[in-house]
């Protein structure tokens, strides 16, 4: 039995967490830091790789690392030089996220379909260029910028908006400095999320991310406003040609350039006429999409996990899943992703209603209270024998939490509902 320790605060670290605590080979989950609804906290911040190091050396941990800052920064590098046994990809690989310049290019020379771009770090030849195509555009910012560094232009005045907001004013500081500008194609939008050990990958559920802040996608980008999985936007020829031409692509294509890819490998992916293109790549599971994947995974986690990092992945059978579907609906706080009021306390926690399941994000806890902290506070995740039963459940569930500046989108899943009938 090996203790693991699951690196990172939000609703995907919750879910995991929550998931390997199910494994018959797994003792005890801590989180680094964890929130209000993860036990076995330990303060430990998740960019602190010598402090995480240490407690993971001390606890007998296997060490499972949740969001994208510690995996750019080179945790699994540190980890692995000491010794330690650590899920993620190194510094190197997790390029493919944290820079959309690196990947872009990665994607062109290797033959991934991605839409055409450009890149800029002069204002003046941005807009110049903005200017002189006929197409919409979207602006992306190269580095992290924790989902929110996408702008979608509809015409060139937002355009030239959201190029003087990361060249000019620096809203997205250093992660900004350089951008893209992207042909933008409209078509629809999935997640195809697999864990590789470097050799093979193994794809997860399939899913579809909510976006955009309000219902029928509108408002700014957030981190993600629910998902539900699996979608049908992705069938199985589609879930095919996903896996051969982009996943397995991309890690054949790292391995051939010296970088083996061991981990979680999202790909954001926009179907337009019958093909996919990818938008963007994550070295990591996604958030929201992790809660309603973790609940829909019949398999143990933890062999997957343990197989990708000793790389021996195609010893193992093909990831199991529940035939339900899933739907986590995320609650905010109101002005989300602006500004927004914090340390409200939240109520209605201890009402359990069926197949359905709580993963904190941004709360914490006080004197016995559990109090928002962040702008994405809780991902209600529920199944369902269908996805209209998931939905119905997780809003039963979102009905009973209260806190006052509470905001949820109302129409997660509906757009697999349309596509369903």
């Amino acid at each position: 039995m090996v203790n693991v320790l699951v690196v990172g605060s939000g609703g995907r670290e919750h879910a995991m967490g929550w998931k390997l605590a199910q494994s018959d080979k797994v003792d005890k989950i801590y989180f680094a830091p964890g929130n209000g609804g993860t036990p076995n906290n330990v303060d430990i911040s998740s960019d602190d790789i010598e402090g995480l190091a240490k407690f993971a050396k001390e606890n007998n941990c296997v060490t499972v690392v949740g969001p994208e800052v510690p995996l750019s920064m080179g945790i699994v590098d540190e980890f692995t030089k000491k010794g330690l046994l650590i899920f993620g990809p190194t510094k190197n690989a997790a390029q493919l996220e944290s820079s959309k310049i690196w990947a872009k290019n990665f994607m062109k020379r290797n033959g991934i379909l991605t839409a055409r771009f450009e890149v800029f770090d002069d204002p003046k030849k941005a807009i110049e260029f903005a200017k002189s195509v006929d197409y919409p555009l979207v602006v992306k910012a190269d580095g992290l910028a924790a989902g929110k560094g996408v702008i979608v232009c509809s015409n060139s005045f937002e355009t030239i908006d959201a190029i003087n907001k990361m060249l000019v004013e620096k809203n997205f500081g250093n992660a900004g400095s350089r951008i893209i500008l992207e042909e933008r194609i409209d078509g629809i939008e999935a997640s195809f999320i697999a864990i590789s050990d470097g050799n093979v990958a193994y794809p997860m559920a399939t899913s579809q991310d909510h976006k955009r802040i309000y219902d029928d996608d509108k408002g700014p980008n957030t981190g993600g406003m629910g998902t539900y999985s699996p979608t049908p936007v992705i069938d199985n020829s589609t879930a095919k040609e996903i896996q051969k031409n982009v996943i397995e692509k991309t890690i054949h294509s790292m391995k051939k350039e010296g970088i083996v890819f061991k981990g979680f490998l999202y790909a954001g992916i926009m179907l337009k006429d019958g093909k996919p293109y990818v938008l963007e790549f994550n070295a990591r599971m996604g958030d929201p999409e992790c809660q309603p994947i973790m609940m829909r995974m019949d398999s143990d986690l933890f062999d997957y996990i343990k197989a990708s990092i000793d790389g021996t992945l195609s010893s193992l059978p093909l990831i199991l899943w529940k035939k339900q579907s899933a739907v986590c609906v995320v609650l905010a706080s109101n002005g989300y992703p602006e500004s927004y009021p914090k340390n409200e306390e939240i109520l209605g926690l201890d009402v359990i209603t069926p197949n359905s399941q709580v993963f904190h994000s941004g709360t914490r806890q006080e004197n016995g209270k559990v109090l928002t902290s962040g702008g994405r506070v809780l991902g209600v995740t529920a199944s369902g024998d269908t996805l209209e039963d998931a939905i119905k459940n997780a809003y039963v569930r979102v009905d009973t939490i209260t806190w006052p500046s509470k905001y949820c989108r109302t129409d997660i899943g509906k757009k697999g509902l349309v596509l369903y009938k």
